[in-house]
């Protein structure tokens, strides 16, 4: 018995029904998946304060790696080829730095950029110290967040004296092909170029066709490899998805016969299955190439 709501408290899982969390990534390992994202999406302060669990957020990040690193381990000792990699998900917190929650006061803000750094340093710290091979911080919709969460990664990264890669994920909120805080990806891509980065790419909000224009701007104009993480199509009037493995790996052919991408995978609708019909179909394409 807990004395605050824990619905959509996702993240918890990693503590709570550990098994299932590793048995899913497991499922994703045994579809083709080449890396696993770790259930760690809301995992920092900001977003746990909703909850009253932000003295959780070191534990959450260190269990959730645990439980993918398990997964590798039962994958490669049943035979399972190749190498595998674990992604740390960092999240984009439920507060936006440039943008005011008040209609009424437009100047009003419910963070700092110093209240995110610090946050994203923390969660940073802990995925790192618990292993990860790779930061991404993905669904951007706040460059000015993006930015606190690239500077904390950064400073993670080099306080901790290990090699960790980071990848950058945007995501365009509707057909206006702008992120939430205003920017074309053009202008996405300029703003984080500065940083170290192993890949930039979209994810969320849009279904693998809507993603594609986008994602031609990226590859014309990235000087780092680009990903692609799409949902299964628009959500239905219930807010699922009903796009097939099939349906979505047909969309996803246009971008391999385009060379338009370097990491590919899914986002909100998506199951083993549609890895699985996505990873089948990738092994006949090589990746993107680009000028670093």
């Amino acid at each position: 018995e807990y004395a605050h709501p824990l619905k959509g408290n996702n993240d918890l899982l990693v503590l709570t029904q550990p098994q299932a969390i590793e048995d899913i990534h497991l499922a994703y390992l045994e579809a083709g998946a080449d890396i696993l994202e770790t259930n760690t999406f809301n995992a920092n302060s900001i977003s746990m304060e909703d909850y009253h669990m932000s003295n959780l957020v070191e534990e959450l990040n260190v269990q959730a790696v645990a439980c993918a690193r398990r997964a590798i381990e039962r994958y490669q000792a049943a035979g399972g080829q190749g190498p595998k990699f674990i992604a740390g998900s960092v999240g984009p917190t439920n507060k936006t730095a440039s943008l005011s929650p008040d209609v009424n006061n437009p100047g009003y803000r419910a963070v700092t950029f110093d209240d995110l750094k610090n946050t994203y340093f923390e969660q940073c710290e802990a995925l790192i110290q618990a292993g990860v091979d790779i930061l991404l911080i993905e669904t951007v919709f706040d460059t000015l967040n993006a930015k606190a969460a690239l500077f904390a990664a950064q400073d993670a990264i080099e306080a901790s004296g290990r090699e960790v890669e980071i990848m950058l994920s945007g995501t365009i909120t509707d057909a206006s092909g702008r992120t939430l805080s205003g920017q074309t990806t053009e202008a996405f891509l300029i703003s984080v170029s500065h940083s170290p980065l192993l890949s930039v790419g979209l994810n969320c909000a849009l279904g693998a066709k809507q993603l594609m224009p986008y994602l031609q701007t990226l590859d014309a104009k990235a000087p780092f490899a680009v990903s692609a993480h799409p949902n299964a199509g628009l959500p239905n009037a219930f807010g699922e998805y009903d796009e097939t493995p099939e349906q979505m790996a047909a969309q996803i052919k246009d971008y391999l016969d385009l060379n338009l991408i370097n990491i590919i995978g899914g986002c909100c609708g998506t199951s083993p299955a549609h890895i699985k019909a996505i990873a089948d179909l990738s092994k006949n394409y090589s990746p993107r190439t680009y000028e670093h």
